[in-house]
C-alpha cells in the first residue's frame, strides 16, 4: 500500500512510520520542518514532502496518489486548537476525496457518553466525526492513556510517582482507565492499512487492565522499586489547579499537562472491543499494564527512546531559520560573541559542546540557569525540564531543556533556537573549528526583540552576558582540557 503519515515527527507518527516500512508498505511522510527528520534512521527509505495541514494546497499534493492516509496531527499548543483542528480535518477529508484516497486512519480518546468533556477531548472527537462523515472510508481509533516510554502521558505519571512519596490529589484519580501499549497502539495503526473491503468505524482499542488513576501510580511504584506512595483525594483541586501543579513537577508545560489532565474528569475505558472482528489480537494478547511499564522503563535505562512528546512540530513555536542579516526585516538583531582556544583536540571539544544540557548542565553560574528555568514554567514555558534523550548524543530537531535543535552539522555547529517564553526570538550557536595547536571554540547568543519589550529585556539581562555567556565559554574549554587530560592517564 501507498501510505502517507501526517505528523511524523511527533510521538506515534515517529514510531508508526518503521512499523509500516516492516510491513511492506510505500511510506510518504509530511512535515511542517522537514530538517526535523534527518537523522531519522528510515528517513532514506521514505519520501519527505514540507506540508502544513493547514493549507489545502499542501495537503493536495501530499494525498496525491496515496491510498491510506494516516493523520496523527493535534494543534494542542495553540489557544485557537478546536478552529484549527477542525478546519484541518475538514480540509483534509475533501483532499483525500479528490485524490481517490482509500482509507483514512485517524488515533483519537475514548470519548465518554453523557459526560462533559474538555475542549481538548471534545476537539479530537470532533476530528473523528468530521473524517468518518467524509466520503472516504475512515477508521477511527480511540484509546485512553497510551503507556510507552516518552509518550506525555507517561512522563506525567512517572515524574509525578517518583519525584512525590506522598501525594494530594483531585478526586478524578479515582476514575477508571483503561490504558494501552504504545506497542499496541502501532499494532493496531500498522494492520489497519491492510484490511480488505470497506473496513470503517469507529472502534475503542485499550489494554487488559482496568485501573484508576491511583491505582496505576501505586502500580508504576511497584515496577519501579520504589516504597508505596501515599495517596490523599482531596475535592479541592480542580482539572486547571492540577494541571497547575503537573507543570510545576514533571517535564511537561502547561500547554500540553492542562488539556491532558481535563481529559481525566471522566472515566476512559473501553465499551466494545469491535475491532476484534477486523484484526485479531496481538499474537500472545494485548501487554498489560505492568508489562507496558516494564518495557518503558527498560527502553529508558537503555537510552532506547525513539520518539518523545516533546520532539513533535510545535505550533506557533518560532520556527524560522536564524536571521543572517542584522537589518533582518528592519530590525535588530543582538549578539553577545565569544571566542577561546584550547589545546584540546576537536573531537574531545566537540564531544563537550554536543553533551550540552541535561543531566550536563550549562556549563556556567548553576542557580542563574536554575532560576530562569523556574520563571519559564511558572509562566507556562518548557523549563529546563525536558533535558535530552542521551547524554552524548543530539539529532536536529530535538527538544533539549528549553531549546530545540536547529541546526546540527556534526562535529563543527550545534545551533538551538529558544523555545523559552521571551519577548523576541533567541539562539545560542556554538562551533568548533581545527587549528594547529588544538581547536578554537566560537559562541554566538543571538537575540532579535520583538517591541520595546524585547529591546528592554536583552538591556536587562546584558550585565549578566559576562558571567553566564563568558563562564560558559570558559567552563567549556576548561572540560574539553580535562577530557583530554583523563584520557591520557
Amino acid at each position: 500500500m501507498r501510505c502517507v503519515v501526517f505528523g511524523a515527527t511527533g510521538y506515534i507518527g515517529g514510531r508508526l512510520v518503521p512499523e509500516l516500512l516492516a510491513a511492506g508498505h510505500e511510506v510518504r511522510v509530511v512535515a511542517r520542518t522537514p530538517g526535523k527528520l534527518a537523522e531519522a534512521p528510515w528517513r532514506d527509505r521514505v519520501e519527505i514532502v514540507r506540508g502544513d495541514v493547514t493549507s489545502a494546497e499542501d495537503l493536495r499534493a501530499a494525498v496525491d496518489g496515496q491510498e491510506i492516509v494516516y493523520y496523527l496531527v493535534h494543534s494542542l499548543h495553540r489557544s485557537d486548537f478546536v478552529a484549527v483542528d477542525r478546519l484541518a480535518a475538514e480540509s483534509l477529508a475533501a483532499e483525500a476525496a479528490a485524490a481517490g484516497v482509500r482509507r483514512l486512519v485517524y488515533l483519537g480518546g475514548i470519548v465518554p457518553v453523557g459526560q462533559r468533556m474538555s475542549r481538548h477531548l471534545a476537539s479530537r472527537a470532533e476530528v473523528g466525526r468530521i473524517l468518518a462523515a467524509g466520503p472516504v472510508p475512515a477508521v477511527v481509533f480511540q484509546a485512553a492513556v497510551i503507556i510507552g516510554s516518552g509518550s506525555a502521558s507517561f512522563e506525567i505519571l512517572r515524574y509525578l510517582t517518583e519525584r512525590l512519596p506522598v501525594m494530594v490529589t483531585p478526586r478524578w484519580v479515582r476514575n477508571l482507565i483503561q490504558p494501552i501499549a504504545v506497542r499496541d497502539v502501532l499494532y493496531y495503526l500498522t494492520r489497519a492499512a491492510a484490511v480488505p473491503g470497506d473496513f470503517a468505524g469507529f472502534f475503542d482499542i485499550g489494554g487488559p487492565d482496568v485501573l484508576t488513576y491511583a491505582g496505576m501510580m501505586r502500580e508504576y511504584a511497584a515496577v519501579a522499586g520504589l516504597p508505596r506512595r501515599g495517596i490523599v483525594p482531596v475535592p479541592v483541586l480542580t482539572p486547571w489547579l492540577s494541571a497547575q501543579w503537573v507543570n510545576l513537577v514533571t517535564p511537561v508545560p502547561r500547554s500540553i499537562a492542562v488539556p491532558l489532565i481535563e481529559s481525566l474528569i471522566n472515566d476512559a475505558v473501553c465499551r466494545e472491543h469491535d475491532i476484534a472482528q477486523h484484526i485479531p489480537d496481538p499474537p500472545g494478547g494485548l501487554t498489560g499494564y505492568r508489562r507496558a511499564v516494564e518495557l518503558a522503563l527498560r527502553r529508558i535505562r537503555d537510552l532506547d527512546v525513539p520518539t518523545r512528546w516533546s520532539d513533535a512540530d510545535v505550533p506557533g513555536a518560532p520556527s524560522d531559520s536564524l536571521p543572517i542579516d542584522p537589518d533582518w526585516s528592519g530590525g535588530s538583531l543582538y549578539q553577545d560573541v565569544r571566542s577561546r582556544h584550547t589545546t584540546a583536540d576537536p573531537a574531545t571539544l566537540w564531544s563537550v559542546v554536543e553533551a550540552i544540557g541535561g543531566e550536563h548542565g550549562w556549563y556556567s553560574f548553576p542557580l542563574a540557569w536554575s532560576l530562569r528555568g523556574w520563571i519559564d514554567r511558572f509562566v507556562g514555558g518548557a523549563g529546563l525540564r525536558r533535558g535530552r534523550r542521551d547524554p552524548r548524543r543530539l539529532h536536529e530537531g530535538e527538544a533539549l531543556d528549553w531549546w530545540r535543535v536547529e541546526h546540527l552539522e556534526r562535529p563543527r555547529v550545534l545551533r538551538l533556537r529558544a523555545e523559552m517564553r521571551v519577548p523576541g526570538r533567541a539562539w545560542l550557536e556554538l562551533s568548533v573549528a581545527p587549528d594547529d595547536s588544538g581547536a578554537t571554540y566560537h559562541q554566538r547568543a543571538l537575540f532579535e526583540p520583538h517591541g520595546l519589550a524585547g529591546h528592554l529585556y536583552w538591556k536587562a539581562i546584558a550585565p549578566f552576558h559576562a558571567i553566564v555567556f563568558g563562564g560558559m565559554a570558559r567552563n567549556i574549554i576548561g572540560a574539553a582540557e580535562q577530557e583530554r587530560t583523563l584520557s591520557r592517564t
